[in-house]
């Protein structure tokens, strides 16, 4: 129990505070700390260094050339079969099979040289004698069938003849103009219409149309133009003979040359030329864009 300050049991509630095992250890900081400090400590692994091919042997691994079949012999394939085949040989009991007469081989067409049955027995063409045919008797007589089906002819099958139904004309049109009146008989109202009916997101298309399209107008076909008008002789042209003209001399003008008058220039009392003032001058305008980033 300390002299001074709260016991271990009073502090911590233990009756001995355990040791620590960072008292005494000095200070790292953390920063800058490099992440593996052992790789940076003492000697580290020394490869040899990157060798280069040569034709030393420097430029290998081994340090001597090792060859691939070192100290083998010579050896003579062909010399090895035959005394494989000798010691194979030597395992027979006996001689080889040799079989005591080969095969025989016919000698022409018709001949049975070489055939094991020999000649075959001669094949008559005559016919062997056989007993009559006598056919059994005959089976029940009875009626002939009636001909026809039995479906459209009158007394053909077992029963009674079936009774007759009229077809109307056009049948199955009145049975489905009862039945379509029968329905619209048992309708109530009209046809339901929801008020709510859901709307495309994109509006629909203007130039699309289910409707056919009229028929392409054709443009009136074209009037042919007609051949210009030529005088049956050409226009006389103007000489000193007047031949192309219809009086042989030009008709006197009477009326004297007379000057145009200029137009006065507008001036003032004192006699000076109007000059009339400028019109309103331009000036810098702010621009759309600004006013819109401005704002």
């Amino acid at each position: 129990m300390p002299a001074e300050g709260k016991s271990d049991m009073e502090r911590i509630g233990l009756f001995s505070e355990m040791g620590y095992t960072t008292i005494g250890d000095k200070y790292v900081s953390h920063y800058m700390r490099p992440f593996n400090e052992s790789a940076s400590k003492n000697r580290q692994m020394l490869p040899g260094g990157s060798k280069t091919l040569s034709a030393l042997q420097a430029g290998y691994f081994d340090p001597e050339f090792i060859r691939i079949f070192e100290g083998e012999a010579y050896s003579n394939p062909v010399q090895l079969r035959r005394r494989y085949r000798l010691a194979e040989s030597k395992k027979n009991l006996g001689k080889a099979f040799i079989p005591s007469n080969g095969d025989k081989l016919p000698c022409g067409l018709g001949s049975y040289y070489g055939t094991i049955g020999g000649p075959c027995e001669y094949f008559s063409p005559q016919v062997r004698p056989r007993e009559r045919y006598i056919p059994p008797g005959k089976n029940l007589y009875t009626n002939p069938g009636k001909k026809g089906s039995g479906y459209g002819y009158a007394n053909l099958t077992i029963g009674e003849q079936y009774p007759h139904e009229a077809d109307g004309y056009e049948l199955d049109r009145i049975n489905a103009k009862k039945a379509r009146e029968e329905h619209k008989r048992l309708l109530i109202g009209g046809p339901f219409r929801s008020k709510l009916y859901p709307q495309d997101y994109f509006d629909v298309n203007p130039y699309f149309s289910d409707k056919p399209l009229p028929p392409v107008k054709r443009p009136p076909p074209k009037k042919p133009i007609p051949t210009p008008f030529i005088p049956s002789s050409p226009a006389k042209k103007s000489g000193g003979m007047k031949g192309g003209t219809f009086d042989p001399y030009p008709s006197h003008s009477a009326d004297p040359y007379i000057i145009k008058k200029s137009s006065a220039v507008t001036t003032n009392k004192d006699r000076q030329i109007f000059n009339p003032p400028s019109g309103p001058k331009s000036r810098p305008v702010t621009s759309i864009v600004t006013l819109n980033v401005t704002r």
